[in-house]
């Protein structure tokens, strides 16, 4: 089984929970962000504490 992308879930899984711990983000936001930027770690802390420090 891989997901839209071709990736196992246990790969997004486990990036998303350590993205969610890293900064502070959900587990399904950071899933978003996987799914929306690839797995590349970078862009993706950028965007998490972006979306992190965004004010409602």
């Amino acid at each position: 089984m891989v997901d839209e992308q071709g990736r196992p879930p246990a790969a997004t899984d486990g990036m998303a929970r350590h993205l969610a711990s890293e900064t502070g983000i959900t587990e399904a936001q950071a899933r978003e962000l996987i799914d929306f930027l690839g797995l590349n770690w970078a862009s993706l802390l950028r965007e998490a504490r972006m979306l992190k420090n965004r004010k409602p």
